[in-house]
């Protein structure tokens, strides 16, 4: 037990000088090949705003990707009348499906316990 702590210890010693030695080179290289993605000057404002420009970059990508999604549930809605049953059944075991990923979450998250709402 001793000689496996005394090797640790060696290990770990040997890997911080490793890192105190190689760690600001590596470091100092990083940044500089990814110069381009520094924001300068670096400010708390710069910061909130580029936060922001992420936040709201990201809601306009979902919005478009959500009419897009609409307009293709309007687009099957309009052949609707062109289902046959197997269809209607393929849509109706997805329903079931989904609904019991739903309650299987919800026994899952309660600790799988069958108390609650859905029984």
């Amino acid at each position: 037990m001793v000689s496996k702590l005394s090797q640790l210890q060696s290990t770990a010693t040997q890997a911080t000088k490793f890192l105190a030695k190689n760690g600001p080179v590596y470091y100092k290289k990083l940044l500089d090949k990814n110069k381009r993605y520094i924001q300068d000057p670096h400010t708390i404002e710069s910061c909130q705003l580029l936060s922001k420009q992420l936040l709201f970059t990201r809601l306009a990508s979902r919005y478009d990707a959500f009419w897009k999604e609409l307009d293709s549930l309007k687009e099957v809605w309009k052949m609707r009348k062109q289902f046959s049953t197997e269809d209607y059944g393929i849509a109706a075991l997805f329903g079931v499906e989904c609904y019991l990923w739903l309650y299987a979450g919800e026994v899952i998250g309660r600790g799988y316990t069958f108390t609650g709402y859905y029984v």
